[in-house]
């Protein structure tokens, strides 16, 4: 496994819309729930070592009370090895699951790969998040996709800000110093992650005027030292696009 130093500045995504699902690097479960655009519901784990669940005895999985969520932020997830859950809306809902849909979540915490795709009525989830050592492979299932693309939007200007600021190069305060890109931006990237791209904010070149942070299509990757062995060699080439800011206007654009 790679050096974390050497690639926590890259965020890998490889995009599925056919079963709706992300596959991801760089992204870990503190950068996705503070980059949704709403609140998470109650949580259904899955796989877990979080000793502060709540435990179900129709379907016997533990959950995490929506109140409870900003506890479980501030556990060292990565440390988990698996960490896997849905939301869900209520227990009445939770307690009517069938024991063929309890068995498919046993097989999609286990394997991380679904029999059917992972979204279910009694439930009404928005998202089934799969992870081996949070951020360094995720996989993510999203009812509507334009949730992910407004995620990997805002998670981008957190991650950039934040990365940026801490080496001084863009202002003297840590935090997020960008606006987020807007979804349907991000959108107009599907066939390049369809295929599997790296965003790179080590890359991102600014001028007095903009910042442009470049993407390489690198293909579909499970191993993440192999997607960055790959990364090393485009990274030599012209990027195969950007998001540009704008510093004046401080709105986002894209080139291809």
């Amino acid at each position: 496994m790679k050096s974390q130093g050497t690639m926590k500045e890259l965020i890998y995504v490889h995009l599925n819309t056919a079963h709706q699902y992300a596959i991801s690097y760089g992204i870990d479960f503190h950068d996705f729930v503070r980059s949704l655009s709403q609140e998470l519901n109650h949580l259904l784990l899955l796989k877990h070592q979080y000793s502060g669940a709540d435990f179900n005895m129709h379907t016997r999985f533990n959950y995490v009370e929506a109140e409870e969520v900003k506890k479980l932020l501030k556990e060292p997830i990565a440390e988990y090895g698996d960490f896997c859950w849905l939301d869900f809306d209520d227990m009445e809902g939770l307690n009517e699951l069938e024991g063929r849909e309890i068995a498919e979540l046993l097989y999609l915490g286990h394997c991380k790969h679904h029999l059917r795709v992972p979204f279910y009525s009694k439930l009404n989830n928005r998202y089934a998040y799969l992870s081996e050592e949070d951020e360094w492979f995720n996989k993510t299932y999203y009812r509507y996709l334009p949730d992910f693309y407004s995620m990997l939007g805002q998670a981008i200007s957190f991650k950039l800000g934040y990365f940026r600021s801490e080496k001084t190069i863009f202002s003297l305060r840590k935090g997020n110093l960008f606006p987020a890109i807007p979804k349907e931006m991000v959108a107009s990237f599907t066939d390049k992650m369809k295929e599997g791209m790296v965003i790179s904010l080590t890359k991102t070149v600014q001028s007095r005027t903009k910042v442009e942070v470049p993407i390489w299509v690198v293909g579909d990757y499970i191993n993440m030292d192999e997607m960055f062995d790959e990364y090393v060699k485009c990274y030599k080439q012209a990027p195969d696009g950007h998001f540009e800011f704008d510093k004046k206007t401080r709105e986002w654009s894209v080139y291809f």
